[in-house]
């Protein structure tokens, strides 16, 4: 029998719901939510909003006012030490709780364990693992970047039915429908950096930045980063007159000076073949609290990477059109000769948007 009643589940259920309404701001930190609850009544409700604000636990302690006795429901073990904001658990300990359920405990090396070991040190009743699935889930990426050193990685697609992106020509504007594009805007706001290669900045000058007021960023914009081995990003690219954060990773920076003038931060990682080491880009950017990366690429790039094993999910976009044989591909990878060498997907959602279809997948794997 399981140590949780059903009023345990839905209070962290609404903890839950809670945390995602910071998916557009907490980033580099995760998504949190709290539910105070004394004698069957909720009686004091947060979420963590922004790195640097207050915390989930501090904002439904003082929603509560009086929390003596309560229990608290968390989507995250309480943080033990000082960052940006005082420890949450002692908060907690401070406000008089008699009990605290957490859904996850907290990977990050300053917690990891510290926050329930003070909770219940000063006595109080730590009850962890109440749907933990769930919250980790909604905190996929900053457990990626925290357990694995680099982000979560999306690969954004869009094509036609029949697999096309473009035109031979170049010409791909526009594939997919208003609502589509609605909707990368909203994989923008979620994610920490959008990633693309120098030749989608030569042929679309994009701005890859988030520009629809509905996802509500609080004046956040993801760091934009260019793949570029050879420094061929124009020096009056579009990125470079956007606020926000550009990085530009190469193999030869013998053009540093000229972008570093627009305010790129320029990375030197070769690799083999005079191409970037997207291995240790990944890193650089873990390093960087990059939890959630957004992959907009050409074929190539967007190829290299899930070749190498570094996609965690696809999202794909499909137009209800034939563009027909003369045309380019989703994916560049020229070494996949037999059947065999395909890669098997779990497609996890698949629904309409406008007139287009989205296909969520994740590569199959062993965990």
């Amino acid at each position: 029998m399981s140590e949780f009643t059903a009023a345990d589940s839905a209070h962290m259920a609404r903890a839950l719901k809670l945390a995602g309404q910071g998916r557009y701001t907490t980033h580099p930190n995760p998504m949190v939510g709290c539910v105070l609850v004394r004698d069957g009544a909720v009686i004091g409700e947060g979420f963590h909003v922004r790195a640097g604000d207050a915390h989930a636990e501090v904002n439904a302690l003082k929603a509560a006012g009086d929390a003596r006795g309560a229990t608290a429901y968390v989507t995250l073990e309480p943080c033990a030490h000082h960052g940006r904001t005082p420890p949450c658990s002692q908060a907690l300990i401070d406000a008089g709780v008699a009990r605290v359920v957490f859904a996850l405990p907290d990977p990050n090396p300053s917690v990891d364990g510290k926050g329930a070991e003070r909770l219940a040190a000063a006595g109080i009743d730590v009850r962890p693992g109440l749907m933990q699935a769930g919250a980790r889930a909604q905190n996929r990426a900053y457990l990626m970047r925290v357990e694995r050193g680099r982000p979560f990685v999306r690969l954004k697609l869009a094509a036609s039915l029949d697999g096309a992106t473009a035109m031979a020509s170049g010409e791909s504007q526009w594939i997919t429908g208003k609502a589509a594009r609605r909707d990368v805007q909203r994989l923008r706001a979620e994610s920490s950096a959008v990633l693309t290669g120098v030749g989608t900045v030569l042929a679309d000058d994009p701005s890859l930045n988030v520009r629809a007021a509905e996802f509500d960023t609080g004046g956040r914009q993801p760091t934009r980063v260019v793949i570029d081995s050879s420094l061929k990003t124009p020096a009056n690219a579009r990125l470079f007159e956007l606020p926000g954060e550009v990085v530009v990773f190469c193999a030869d920076d013998a053009r540093r000076d000229l972008l570093a003038a627009r305010g790129a931060d320029v990375i030197a990682l070769p690799g083999d073949d005079s191409r970037v080491d997207l291995a240790a880009a990944l890193a650089e950017l873990g390093r960087r609290e990059i939890n959630q990366l957004l992959v907009e690429a050409g074929p190539r790039l967007a190829g290299s990477l899930l070749e190498a094993d570094y996609v965690d999910e696809l999202v794909i976009y499909q137009s209800p059109h034939i563009m027909g044989s003369q045309t380019r591909r989703m994916l560049d990878l020229p070494g996949w000769q037999r059947l065999a060498d395909r890669r098997p997907l779990d497609i996890s959602d698949i629904r309409r948007v406008g007139r287009d279809i989205r296909v969520t997948a994740r590569p199959a794997r062993e965990d």
